[in-house]
Parts: structure tokens; sequence; C-alpha cells
């Protein structure tokens, strides 16, 4: 199934759904417990679909891919995490601002899984039972802001540095799927994920070990090679086959003019 989240006409209230071939099939309730169908369905060209949840956190890793199989080092003992606020969370088409002070950020093309139950020192044979789903993200990254000393937080922090969607897939064959990104419609990143270094099981895993995680965590599992900067005007869409494409256009934040 693929669950969204959309808004109609000029109601901004957001309801949930799943994609059919019918059409957008509203349903109430909790994705992760107990929902149950409206009997309301919608059009797509009725709806604006926003970001498919309001995450309880995102958590990313860095660093996760190479480009071919024989660059793959061992796993680290460590790996390395951050936090992303969900502050910075946008949906489908809604526009990335780059910061008044930059010219350019990077994209970052990723698998975004999607926590269904809490999750507390699992194994990881065990990690696919707490997989809600698997959406799309796009870490976007403003390194100019990285710390000398190492430290991450604020080049990933930025309001719209998160966009998140269309959808949530709940049957994904992750074997199958490819990550791509297409920036301004060339094709910049095409990976599987034979070439990630963490894998998602290992990842999830060492997590639950350090922190419970909670349904609507959301995890985003590393980029591909070739990701690139994005300029104002620039636009950029993220694609994981089965899941769909998450297209973002890009903007510059306008210095406040005092009165």
């Amino acid at each position: 199934m693929k669950f969204i989240q959309f808004t109609v006409d000029h109601d901004s209230s957001v309801k949930k759904g799943i994609i059919s071939s019918e059409g957008i099939k509203e349903i109430s309730g909790n994705i992760f417990t107990s929902w149950d169908y409206t009997g309301d369905i919608f059009k797509e060209n009725q709806i604006k679909v926003t970001s498919p949840l309001e995450p309880n956190q995102v958590i990313g890793i860095g660093a996760n891919f190479v480009k071919e199989p024989e660059d793959l080092p061992a796993p680290p003992e460590m790996p390395v995490f951050f936090f992303k606020p969900t502050s910075s969370v946008i949906g489908p088409n809604e526009d990335i601002v780059i910061p008044e002070d930059l010219d350019s950020v990077k994209f970052e093309s990723e698998i975004a899984v999607v926590i269904g139950k809490d999750a507390k020192n699992i194994q990881e044979d065990e990690v696919a039972d707490y997989i809600f789903g698997y959406t799309i993200g796009n870490d976007v990254t403003a390194p100019q802001y990285f710390h000398s000393d190492g430290h991450w937080m604020l080049g990933k922090a930025f309001d719209t540095f998160t966009p998140l969607g269309p959808a949530i897939e709940t049957d994904f064959d992750l074997a199958k799927t490819r990550i791509k990104a297409y920036h301004n419609e060339e094709k910049k990143q095409d990976s599987n994920v034979d070439v990630m270094i963490v894998s998602i099981n290992k990842m999830i895993s060492y997590l639950s070990r350090v922190l419970t995680l909670k349904a609507g965590d959301v995890i985003l599992t590393g980029s591909p090679v070739g990701a690139e900067f994005l300029q104002e005007e620039d636009t950029i869409e993220c694609e994981v086959e089965g899941v769909g494409r998450l297209r973002n256009q890009v903007v510059k934040e306008r210095k406040k003019v005092s009165l």
C-alpha cells in the first residue's frame, strides 16, 4: 500500500489516504496501529500531496555509499549518525530555501525508512518486523555550516532541508530498487543498495541499542555517489524505484527589509 497525506482545495487540514486505482481513498485513524476507510475518494487533480507523515524524529547516516562493490570497506564499528530537526521537513513540490548567506546547498537522494513500532535492542534479522514502510528523503545539506571539529548538525538543520514523500510504500523490495536523482532533469545519482556500507538492518539494529526507536521515526539511509549543489531556480527530483519521485524546486531566502 502507498500511504499519503494531502490537503483538498483551499482546506488547510491535512488528510490521510491510500493511493488506489480508483483514486485517493481517504482513511482515518493511526496508520501505525488502527485505521479505516472514510468512504471518501479524491482524484489526483483535487488534492495537494504533503509530507507523508509528521516524523517523531529524523535520523541520518553519513558517508554510507561507495561507487562500486569492490570499493566497499568493512562496516565501521560506530557509524556516523546525526539528527535532523522535524522543523526541516517539507513535502513534494515545496520550496527548498537556500539560506540568505549562501549561494548553494547540496542534494542527497535517499531511501527513508519509516519505523512502525517501538524497537529496542533488536537483532539485525528482526529489523523487518519493525519497519512500517519506505519513502523518499532528500537530505539537503549546507556543508559550509559544518563545524571544523566535525559536527554536522547546523549544516543539516535549516528549515526545508528534509523533503520527504510522496508516499510511504509498505510493499517494497529493497533488493530490486535503485536510488536516483535528477538535477534540472539531468541524472546525477543512480545506485542500488549493494554499494551501501552499513546495511539498513545493521544501522537500525545499532540505533536500537542506543535509543528506543518509535513509530513514526524516519531513518535516512545514506546517499549514493553523485550528489551535487543546488542553486536558485533549480529543480531536484529524487527517485526510489518502487516508491516514486520526490520533486522540489529551489529558491533563495530574501533579506528582510526594514520599514
